[in-house]
């Protein structure tokens, strides 16, 4: 009966703002790709000033292994400053996108 999920309890949501060298890099594209991978869900999105958002949602595991990616980025990517932050929130995500 794994269906019934008790994953929910487990679902975890952290929201991620990232500078450095981090546009023009593929970075985006890149994170959507390993998210999709690690099975994570949530979103990425480029500001005008080149900071990165994200927002990443799954179990424990799957937010570190994505965090840990998101540390370093794709080849070419020089991540500067990563901040991260527990979100409480009840809205569940269908995939990983980019905006």
């Amino acid at each position: 009966m794994k269906s019934l999920s008790s994953g929910s309890a487990s679902l975890e949501t952290v929201a991620v703002r990232l500078r450095g060298k981090i546009q023009g890099v593929g970075y985006r594209h890149a994170a959507v790709r390993e998210g999709h991978l690690i099975g994570v869900r949530g979103w990425v999105q480029a500001l005008p000033e080149g900071d990165i958002l994200a927002v990443v949602q799954g179990t424990p595991d799957q937010v570190d292994k994505m965090l840990e990616w998101m540390r370093r980025g794709p080849p070419g990517a020089r991540v500067m400053e990563f901040e991260s932050e527990v979100e409480y929130t009840g809205r569940r995500f269908d995939r990983f996108e980019q905006l």
